[in-house]
């Protein structure tokens, strides 16, 4: 099975009890290009119907210029935690306020220059 992201097809390499972790197009032995992906079932109690919980964590070595050592990895790494119930709409709106957020302007210098007040 393969994920297709930004035009770049990850393969499936690795399959664990929950999650599965993929290769991009650029890894190699010594080259990281990774994803992984994870899911943790809700537990329900008497009072809770609890949470299902998923992540994403994208790995890659970047070519680095200006510092001590030529390369380095970046590492990003999205968790959430949805309440059992939820309607689809609601998840599709948070998930898309979140997406924006993250390809936008600000959150591209809070990633750069660490910039947290606006």
């Amino acid at each position: 099975m393969s994920l297709t992201i930004n035009a770049k097809t990850f393969s499936a390499d690795q399959y664990g009890v929950n999650s599965v972790g993929y290769n991009g197009p650029a890894h190699t032995l010594s080259v990281k290009d990774d994803l992984l992906l994870k899911r943790t079932a809700p537990k329900p109690n008497a009072s809770f119907s609890g949470v299902g919980r998923t992540s994403a964590k994208l790995s890659r070595t970047l070519t680095l210029t200006g510092a001590l050592t030529s390369t380095g990895d970046a590492i990003l790494e999205i968790s959430i935690s949805v309440p059992v119930g939820f309607a689809g709409a609601d998840v599709d709106a948070v998930l898309n306020d979140m997406g924006s957020y993250l390809s936008g302007a600000d959150f591209k210098t809070l990633v750069k220059n660490q910039k947290i007040s606006y």
